[in-house]
């Protein structure tokens, strides 16, 4: 396949990244060019401000999660039918895995497309140092840096003598932006704010990012850089199951604001494995879709939305009769403590004889994991490696599950068992990518099925 691709690097987080990814994107796109977004990493909020830029899914790309050798196909799937793909990295360009080298990295993915990086640099406070920034960059490592788009430039003369810098080391210039507070977005505790939580504001920062880089940035040089990609030898990977669960059983997705981190290959995969999705909002919707037969609940926000989610107590008494009758239920993160009795005191689900809270301390980072117990999601024995990104604790009461044929779901080198998992029910912090194992979707699908 030969889609033109760019990879969008910095020296670190904080130099502007999501900033320039998002603005190409949507430059590109209202130039009518047909653009597939993409992220490195577990990140699941940016891949949101991508899809509004470029009118398509947003797509994770992290070899961690799902092995390096689907990063090409799954690239091969999501840029389909586009004439440019732009991959915003995470971190620094060969900040990875801790302990693991550049694994993980944006660097090993730009190297797994065959890409040609952009490296943005927050020139805010730098002068000619530029010039050994960049060339330290492009001599480490094997990536191409094909150029560098300046960020935060506070006046015409800061821009010559930057541009003369880089010009020194052989280093094109592909852009240099000003600072502009229209583009900002607002964060909190575990990053930006997501686009379902304010998509009206999101928008109108969309439409800024395009201006800002159209303004800005050589969208020529930079397209012809992404046409300077060689071919990429990947078959498209494919959600569709080898042999679909028959009855296309309606397995629940869970949505909408309080609940925004889930992978575009999620539904794709349980779609493919014969089920038909739908997607339920646990703010707004007071019961489960209609003959519903499995539920799915991925990640978010729930802590923010503790008070409307409590709320609605049709639907969490629904989720708990549906639980008890025996509807196999996968959840993850902010799926656990939906399902929890409590959140800060707020009543939740009570699926879960246990109360989640916040706490001030964040747990992030990935897990080799190991399934302890046999559950909807995986058998026990099965290993495969996820991702934690939480502020909050889970407390259990008198025992793991309110059913007495429950334990623990995983264990990882030094942690306690984490999660709960029983025949019916699997709800842990550990974030899955179900790429990495296709048949997570089918036998999902099969227990809703059953």
């Amino acid at each position: 396949m030969s889609v033109p691709r760019i990879v969008i690097a910095a020296p670190a987080s904080g130099h502007g990244k999501t900033t320039v990814a998002t603005g190409l994107l949507a430059a590109y796109a209202k130039r009518g060019l047909p653009v597939a977004p993409f992220k490195v990493g577990p990140d699941y909020i940016d891949p949101g401000y991508h899809a509004l830029a470029a009118g398509r899914p947003g797509r994770n790309l992290d070899p961690v999660m799902v092995g390096e050798d689907r990063i090409g196909p799954l690239f091969a799937h999501g840029s389909a039918g586009t004439d440019l793909a732009v991959v915003e990295g995470v971190m620094g360009l060969y900040d990875g895995r801790v302990g693991a080298g550049d694994t993980g990295s944006t660097a090993q993915v730009a190297a797994l497309l065959d890409a040609p990086v952009v490296l943005v640099v927050n020139a805010a406070a730098q002068g000619r140092s530029v010039a050994a920034l960049v060339h330290g960059f492009r001599s480490f490592g094997s990536v191409r840096i094909g150029g560098v788009i300046l960020n935060q430039v506070g006046s015409d003369r800061h821009e010559a003598l930057l541009r003369e810098a880089c010009e020194e080391v052989g280093t094109p210039v592909l852009g240099a932006m000003r600072r502009a507070a229209a583009v900002e977005a607002p964060s909190r505790h575990l990053g930006l704010v997501p686009v379902a939580e304010r998509r009206s504001e999101a928008l109108a920062s969309v439409a800024a990012l395009a201006s800002l880089v159209e303004s800005s940035v050589d969208l020529e040089a930079v397209l012809a850089l992404a046409r300077s990609a060689p071919a990429l030898h990947a078959e498209p990977w494919s959600p569709e199951a080898e042999e679909p669960v028959a009855g296309r059983p309606v397995v629940a997705l869970a949505g909408g604001p309080a609940f925004t981190f889930a992978y575009a290959e999620t539904a794709e995969l349980l779609a493919g494995a014969g089920a038909e999705v739908v997607v339920v909002d646990p703010l707004r919707d007071e019961a489960l879709p209609e003959g519903a037969r499995g539920l799915v609940v991925g990640g978010g926000f729930p802590e923010v939305y503790a008070a409307e989610l409590s709320a609605n107590e049709q639907l969490r008494k629904a989720v708990a009769s549906a639980a008890a009758a025996g509807l196999p239920i996968v959840a993850e993160c902010a799926g656990l403590l939906w399902l929890c009795r409590t959140l800060d005191g707020a009543p939740m689900c009570g699926v879960l004889d246990a109360d989640a809270a916040m706490t001030p301390s964040l747990t992030l980072g990935y897990r080799d994991a190991v399934a302890l117990s046999d559950s909807p999601l995986l058998p026990a024995g099965s290993r495969i490696t996820g991702h934690e990104f939480h502020r909050t604790s889970v407390h259990p009461r008198s025992g793991l599950l309110l059913e007495p044929a429950g334990g623990a779901a995983w264990a990882w080198r030094g942690a306690d068992p984490e999660g709960f998992a029983a025949p019916r029910l699997h709800a842990s912090y550990l974030h899955l990518h179900w790429a990495a194992d296709p048949a997570i979707a089918r036998r999902v699908v099969a227990a809703a099925a059953a």
